[in-house]
């Protein structure tokens, strides 16, 4: 059929805490392949929010990322986060490659073998925090260091660098356009900075990750310069900022739901079927991502969308789709197991999430052991939540116990 003329207006910069966007809500229920204006970037998209129409454009070839590259495309900050020779920009098979090579670094033996090392950086964050008493800021002393110091080590970041790198990291991400500047020459350093030491990895390997993805080979292919650099990027970035939030919004959401703490605290082999119900339920993140270009007519959702034109994806509201989900609004540790799409899906599925997912039950798990009696030393009204980038996450939580 062909589509309606309505365009909605969608800046995407809903920030009541964690609770679910209404204009997301809204366009699940009245449009859900809907045409779409954003705060930046050319002319109009689309928007697809049920979880079987974002699956179809995740995975169908005539929807194309690398027809991004060069174009102006809408979306929510004013420079593009994403790099031109990225790995996102990428269609299969040139992305299978890529990805092929970098998933060596995160095969299940490798990422279970990084699990004592995060266990004790786990460990002292939280003694650290237990020794500084209650009232304790979560993110201060835990959510912003762990997956920090998780991919610095892993890619053998010296200390003294990673604050400055994180500064950077922080500033890409802003929605505001009085930071693009900002956000323009933090994608330039970044960019520098890594290019420089993988640069030198190559040349004197180590027994770190950048080294590992330097000198991976399939056959004789392997990652060129400039790949190798934006790939160190990107694990910086990828590795640490969806943890980092993540922690504090879980712990929030366990914190303001005393049930099914106590359940955890009663019942400790359910985390890891609570926390992925926790990944699917939680919104994350605002709004979308880098969207992917229609190479010839595709019919999505009864809806006729024509070649050139820009498809965005929403994964949360896919997670949140009814057609999939039964009750999908509400929390429930004991849903049948069914894949969510908080790590993306199809070829740009997040190659890290092992990694993140091992970060998040370690940390929560050691928050529960530790602190028997863990609580929010505010009510939860009074917690302050970012409303100045693409994430979802609060600036403090203050806890007691």
């Amino acid at each position: 059929m062909e589509p309606s003329d309505t365009v909605w207006s969608c800046p995407f910069d809903f920030a009541d805490g964690l609770e679910f966007d209404p204009l997301l809500r809204q366009l699940m229920t009245e449009a859900p392949v809907a045409r779409i204006r954003m705060s930046y970037g050319e002319g109009e998209a689309w928007l697809v929010t049920r979880y079987e129409d974002v699956r179809m454009v995740t995975t169908d070839r005539r929807f194309s990322r690398a027809a991004v590259a060069g174009r102006d495309f809408p979306r929510m900050t004013p420079e593009p986060i994403v790099q031109s020779e990225s790995i996102n920009l990428l269609d299969p098979p040139a992305s299978n490659r890529l990805r092929k090579l970098v998933s060596q670094a995160f095969t299940a033996p490798k990422v279970e073998a990084m699990r004592p090392a995060t266990r004790r950086i786990v460990d002292r964050l939280l003694a650290g925090m237990e020794r500084h008493g209650p009232p304790a800021d979560l993110v201060k002393h835990v959510s912003m260091q762990l997956p920090l110091t998780t991919i610095c080590e892993v890619l053998d970041i010296p200390e003294a660098d990673r604050p400055e790198l994180r500064r950077r990291a922080v500033a890409m991400m802003s929605t505001g356009a009085a930071t693009k500047e900002e956000a323009v020459r933090a994608k330039a350093e970044l960019r520098a900075y890594f290019g420089d030491l993988t640069r030198r990895r190559r040349e004197e390997p180590g027994d770190d990750l950048i080294s590992s993805l330097a000198t991976a080979r399939d056959g004789d292919d392997v990652l060129g310069a400039d790949e190798l650099t934006v790939m160190a990027m990107v694990l910086l970035m990828t590795g640490h900022d969806t943890s980092t939030y993540q922690l504090s919004n879980l712990t929030y959401t366990l914190l303001t739901r005393p049930e099914l703490l106590a359940r955890l605290r009663a019942e400790p082999s359910l985390l890891p079927r609570a926390l992925d119900e926790l990944l699917r339920f939680v919104p994350f993140r605002k709004g979308v991502g880098i969207p992917r270009v229609a190479t010839e007519d595709v019919e999505v959702g009864g809806v006729l969308i024509r070649a050139g034109e820009a498809v965005h994806v929403s994964y949360l509201a896919a997670n949140r789709d009814p057609a999939r989900f039964d009750r999908p609004d509400e929390l429930d540790p004991d849903r049948p197991a069914s894949p969510h799409m908080t790590f993306g899906w199809g070829a740009h599925h997040c190659i890290g999430a092992p990694l993140a997912l091992m970060e998040l039950e370690i940390a929560i798990a050691g928050l529960i052991e530790r602190f028997p009696r863990l609580a929010l030393a505010v009510p939860a009204g009074e917690v302050r939540w970012n409303n100045e980038s693409i994430w979802r996450y609060p600036y403090e939580l203050p806890l007691t116990w």
